[in-house]
This record gives structure tokens, sequence and C-alpha cells, in this order.
């Protein structure tokens, strides 16, 4: 299979995707014109990825703290990401001082290390975040980038785009670190669920803030969530099984 993306998906040292094995996965991954892209794990899930795409290893919570793992993530990449939203009970739900005391581990690696990804508050003091790169300085520890996500529920493209780069200069201006952003979307979390807005205003939101990312010199990657796409309900996916772009998949595309 050709790495070549086709006319219009330019590759981008920035632009990469979140990604989970589905039918097509290889040739979406070609024609999003992403040049990286992980699975919340060391290994590849499943995924064979063109020629040139990078793949980045992720250590998800406490229990992938393994010696197998932490070789499987040294082998497969140049840089680690480090845990999954441990501030969410539904997800790696790690305190700061387990986070901590765990993260000798992944330094050692010898990897480029990225920051646990917090769900929100990120500038915040006092903030899971916060509190964790207080203790990294306080006990001589090495984080080289921080990873954020981030979901706006405002779903206008303009307003949203102005949040999410707000969102990003105030975690730079508290850091001063390289940022990755390896999860963003338009989704509103409530109670009955999460409620994603129609495809134009997807791809509106896409075509946006692609461009004004691409602007921030201290951003280095970003990923959208996720390349797969849900066939049986809306969902911010970029491509159906087979694969077939949504909306949102072509605008993504086109961003540099």
């Amino acid at each position: 299979m050709s790495s070549r993306p086709p006319a219009g998906s330019p590759v981008t040292s920035r632009k990469g995707v979140s990604a989970w094995s589905f039918d097509g996965v290889g040739t979406a991954l070609r024609q999003s014109g992403a040049s990286w892209y992980y699975t919340w794990s060391t290994n590849h899930n499943g995924i064979t990825a063109p020629h040139g795409v990078e793949f980045v290893p992720m250590i998800w919570g406490s229990a992938s703290v393994t010696t197998s793992a932490l070789s499987q993530a040294k082998s497969a990449g140049r840089e680690l990401l480090g845990f999954n939203e441990p501030d969410l009970a539904a997800q790696a739900n790690m305190t700061v001082d387990q986070a901590l005391d765990l993260w000798p581990k992944l330094q050692a690696t010898g990897l480029e290390l990225g920051s646990p990804a917090v769900a929100y508050g990120a500038a915040d003091p006092g903030k899971w975040l916060d509190r964790f790169m207080t203790g990294v300085k306080a006990r001589g520890l090495r984080v080289d980038f921080i990873t954020l996500h981030w979901y706006g529920a405002d779903f206008r493209a303009g307003p949203a785009t102005a949040q999410l780069k707000s969102y990003l200069q105030a975690v730079y201006q508290r850091y001063q670190k390289p940022i990755w952003l390896t999860e963003y979307a338009l989704m509103s979390f409530n109670s009955g669920g999460a409620s994603v807005p129609g495809q134009a205003q997807q791809a509106a939101f896409v075509t946006e803030s692609t461009a004004m990312m691409d602007g921030l010199s201290y951003l280095k990657r970003y990923a959208w969530f996720a390349l797969p796409a849900d066939p049986s309900k809306p969902s911010t996916g970029l491509y159906l099984p087979g694969p077939k772009a949504t909306q949102v998949g072509l605008a993504y595309q086109a961003a540099r």
C-alpha cells in the first residue's frame, strides 16, 4: 500500500488521530493525511499503518506499568504518552501520588515523555495536573511536553475555536512546555450521555480549529477524536467502515 495521501490530504507533522481497528483503517489513515496515531496502548491493536505514519505508544493507567509494556513502548516509538485521564474514575483513576510514584518507570524508557492527559482543568491551580507538575519538580522528575484533552460544548465553530485557543494558551503560560492535544472534538456531556453536533458544524470547527492551532508554535501535535465513525449513531468520527469519509473526515483531510 502506498503511503502517499490523496490530493488535498497533505501529511503534516502536527496532525494525527486516535484510532482503533475497523474495516479499512489503514486506508483511512492514509487518506486522512495524519502523520501519527495512537491506540491508547503500547501496541497497534490490529492496525497496520501506511509507511511513514508514526505510532505513538501510551501507558494508559497503573496496571499498564509493566516490564513488558514498557519494553514494547521503548521499541515502538520515540515518544511516550502518559496516563489517560487519571482525574476521572471511569478512566485511569489515579491519585497524583500514585502517578508520581510510577513515573520514574516511564521515564526510564528514555523516550520523550508526555504528561498524563487530564480530562479538564489543566491550567487551574490546585487541580490534578497542577499538583502532578508540582510533584514532578519537587521529585526531580522529567516531563517533556504537556498532553491535553479538550471537548467543546459550544457547537459554533468560531466561539469553540476561541475557547480551545484560550485553554491552550492558559496551559502553555502555566507550564511553559510544548503541548500535544491528543483528544479533541465538539461534544457535550450530560447525565444522559454525550451529544454531538451535526456534520456541517463539526466540519466547520475542524477547518477553523486546525488553522488556529497551526499558528501556535508551542502546539506540536493534535489528534481529532477519532478516526473511526460509529455507523449506528451520530459521532465525531472521521471514517465509516469501508472506509468512507464523513463530512468531518473530508474537512480533516484538507487540514494542514
